[in-house]
């Protein structure tokens, strides 16, 4: 499944996540799988995964951000 990682485009339904890469190059592994539930938001800042859930809580789930190379 194709997450948006912009911090404002929810989720729609349960998912979950063993890693999260985006189209400019970067990638997260979290620690663990992560579920994400329906409404919550993610986004990379400064190396970590994000969560913004429903009610306003914010986790950063530990894992590791890395580049990578499509080429």
């Amino acid at each position: 499944m194709r997450l948006i990682a912009d911090g404002a485009t929810p989720t729609s339904r349960l998912v979950l996540v063993k890693d999260v890469e985006t189209d400019d190059g970067y990638a997260f592994e979290p620690a663990s799988p992560l579920f994400l539930a329906a409404d919550d938001r993610i986004a990379l800042e400064d190396g970590r995964l994000v969560v913004v859930r429903a009610g306003g809580e914010r986790l950063s789930p530990v894992g590791g951000c890395t580049t990578w190379s499509s080429g």
